[in-house]
């Protein structure tokens, strides 16, 4: 739901506004949506004894220089209680900007290091066959196997040893 409405106000964000515009407007939401992974900064947004005008002013005050669209952007979210979309807003935003720009960011999630030459081994690949600039960070954690997600793409590609040998079962047990 919360992505719903975060994907009216992007569409409000860039409607008018030209690629650098857009482009420094979405830097500056991800330093403000930076401060909400802060539980004390939740607290202070949410909490009804706090004016609307203080939350703005306190959410403002994490970026200098901010220009009158954006500050009148922030404005409408605090009157409207709605300051809790920030960091939704700002994901679609940088979703939005890199369907524009053609250039995404995928992860490789696997249980052991890889070398970063097979990193950009995959990126290169993935890129020429997707027709799109890849950038892929890696993730090493318990996932027995490989696996690569590009989310703006919504393509995920996985190898796992578990059900490689569960299809081998199964091709074994058919043959038989």
């Amino acid at each position: 739901m919360k992505d719903l409405v975060a994907k009216r106000y992007v569409k409000a964000l860039i409607d008018g506004r030209n690629s650098v515009t857009i482009n420094t407007i979405s830097d500056k939401l991800n330093k403000i949506s930076t401060a909400f992974a802060d539980e004390k900064f939740n607290s202070i947004i949410s909490s009804p004894e706090i004016s609307s005008t203080v939350k703005v002013n306190l959410v403002t005050s994490f970026v200098d220089g901010m220009d009158s669209a954006l500050s009148n952007f922030i404005k409408i979210l605090g009157e409207k209680r709605r300051l809790t979309l920030l960091p939704y807003i700002a994901a679609e935003l940088s979703a939005q900007l890199a369907k524009n720009n053609n250039s995404y960011v995928g992860v490789v999630y696997t249980n052991q290091e890889l070398s970063s030459d097979y990193v950009s081994s995959i990126e290169q690949q993935f890129s020429k066959k997707f027709d799109v600039k890849l950038s892929l960070s890696q993730n090493v954690c318990d996932y027995d196997g490989i696996k690569v997600d590009i989310d703006g793409l919504g393509v995920e590609i996985s190898f796992s040893k578990d059900r490689l040998k569960s299809q081998l079962i199964d091709h074994i047990l058919k043959a038989v």
